[in-house]
Order: C-alpha cells, then structure tokens, then sequence
C-alpha cells in the first residue's frame, strides 16, 4: 500500500507539470494584457515609464523565457508574487482556502445523503409513482444550473436572517453554528447536481445487486429484508458511487468559483475571478496549481477508501 501511495504522489509531478504549461500559456492568450488592466484607460505614462513597467510585468522578454524563470522559482516553492497587489500569492490562497474546502465538503455531504437514500428508496420501491417522482426529480438536479440556482436562493431566502452570508461569512472555529447555517444555501447550489448524479448511480447499482445469487440466498435464509440491503446489497451497490463522488470532488471545487461569488464568500473562487478580470497571471497560475493538486490528492484518497471497502482491490494493491 505504501509502494502505491508513493507511486500515485510521483504521478502529480508530471500533472502538475502539464497543468502549469497550459495555464501559463493560456491565459496570455486573453485579450488585453496585465499592463494595459493596470494603467486603465485615463493614465498617460512617458516612453521611458512605460518600457519599465514592461520590464515590471515581464513583458519585454518571450513568453517561453518567463514561463522558465517562473517554474524556477515554483520549485523552490515559490508562486510569485501579485501584479495588482505586490504580496505574495501563496499566502492570500492559503488564507482563501479554508473557505473553499469547507464548501466543497458540505457540498459532499449533502449530495451524499440526498442522493444515497433516494437511490435505494427508487431502487426498492416497485410503486411507479414513486420511482417516477424521484428520477424526475434526478433529472431536475441535472438539468438546472448552479448559478441560476444559487441566484433563486438569494432571492428566495434572503429573508432567513443569517442564513444567506452575502459578506457577512462567520469562520467554522469562531462561531461554528452560524458558519454551518450560512453555509448551508451555497453548499446545497453546489452538491444539488452531484446528489442527482450519486441518486441515478446508487439506484442502477441496487438494482444490478439485487439481482445477485448471494441476495437471493440471503433472503432464502430468512435474513431480515434490512439487513439483507444494509450488510449484503447496499456494500457493494456503493463501490461505484464512491467512484463517481470522488471523481467529482474535485469539479465541486471548481464549481465553487461561481457560487461564491452569488453568495459573496470571501473563498479561492473568487479571489480566482477577481485575479482574471485583473489578469493577474501569478495568482491565477497559482490558484490552478492548487486546485489541481486537490483533484489529484482526492482521487488518491478515493483510491485508498475504494480499497478499504472491496477487499479484492486492496489485494491489488498490496501485490503492485
């Protein structure tokens, strides 16, 4: 198992490597430059003025050069530093952080028992008014954006006093009740989507395990109608659905860029967007990198519960 951990943390090096090369290229390709953000429309500066603050934002050298001198200093855990604010850009991320995981793991959480509860009761309930009433409601989950969503929410709830933080965030250690309670609107525009998701895979899932020859001896033997879903189908109807909820962790997280600015979250997603509006190349290269980092680190971490669950897969990877 060690041997494995070790092999997939060597495999973030060339991801994140790859990673870096498309985001650094690509976000110069967006019209207009850091420069011309920073000086507006209404500045007037004299040649001399202008070719140093080319040189400041590294726009007199080829984009391959800087690319060079950049991922130099990345491996000595450098990010750079902030062409709008001069700090820099690791700290005002790790202080954004926080706030973005903690939305991404409610998000989780409420997907996970929305979803998994409503695909088993799809799942067993032969009643087609049921059935029918919980896949459309699957499909709605699907179908319906997260920022239009999130905007309903606003509108809807903005009357459930401290309940919708629109600026107003409270950290989880400070006051844990009223972060929970502020979170819970954003939480829900995001994980709404992957609830539907999980809801589909759970229910295709018992449904492919109750037909099982195991399920059918179980039930032969008198076992109890709960403990025959609980011990013996639901086990292994969830090794797909753990698939699927750590595979989309990682777009939950970026799906928070949005969210957080509907609610006004002081999280990574928006200081992300801010960065872009100002074309702050640092920033953004660096926001990516650490996202892409977590998407690489949950699907390890899936892997790893994936194998703890499915005894079969453990021996796998004890004997690679």
């Amino acid at each position: 198992m060690g041997r494995y951990i070790f092999r997939r943390l060597l495999s973030l090096i060339p991801v994140l490597l790859g990673v870096s090369i498309i985001v650094f290229f690509l976000v110069r390709l967006i019209p207009g430059s850091a420069l011309q953000m920073y000086l507006g429309t209404q500045v007037e500066a004299t040649p001399e003025q202008m070719e140093e603050l080319r040189r400041i934002f590294g726009e007199d050298r080829p984009v391959p050069v800087l690319y060079v001198e950049w991922l130099g200093r990345l491996l000595r855990g450098d990010l750079g530093y902030s062409l709008r604010t001069g700090r820099e850009v690791l700290p005002d991320i790790l202080q954004r952080l926080p706030l973005s995981i903690e939305l991404t793991f409610y998000a989780l959480f409420l997907s996970l028992i929305i979803g998994i509860p409503l695909g088993i009761l799809s799942a067993l309930k032969h009643d087609p008014v049921t059935d029918v009433s919980i896949r459309i409601t699957g499909l709605l989950g699907l179908s319906l954006p997260q920022f239009w969503l999130a905007s309903l929410m606003v509108i809807a709830f903005s009357g459930f006093r401290g309940w919708i933080p629109m600026g107003n965030y409270v950290g989880l250690f400070k006051a844990p009740l009223d972060n929970l309670r502020m979170l819970f609107f954003p939480s829900l525009a995001i994980g709404i989507g992957l609830a539907a998701v999980i809801m589909r895979y759970t229910r295709n899932s018992m449904l492919e395990v109750l037909q099982m020859d195991y399920i059918r001896t179980a039930q032969a033997k008198g076992l109890a109608k709960r403990i025959v879903i609980v011990r013996h189908a639901l086990r292994n109807a969830i090794l797909p659905v753990i698939t699927v909820a750590g595979f989309n962790t990682g777009y939950l997280l970026g799906g928070a860029i949005v969210i957080e600015e509907v609610f006004a979250l002081p999280g990574m997603g928006r200081l992300a967007l801010y960065a872009i509006y100002q074309r702050d190349y640092s920033l953004i290269q660096g926001i990516v990198l650490v996202i892409a980092t977590l998407f690489v680190l949950v699907n390890l971490v899936t892997d790893l519960i994936y194998a703890a669950v499915d005894p079969r897969i453990r021996l796998e990877t004890r004997e690679g």
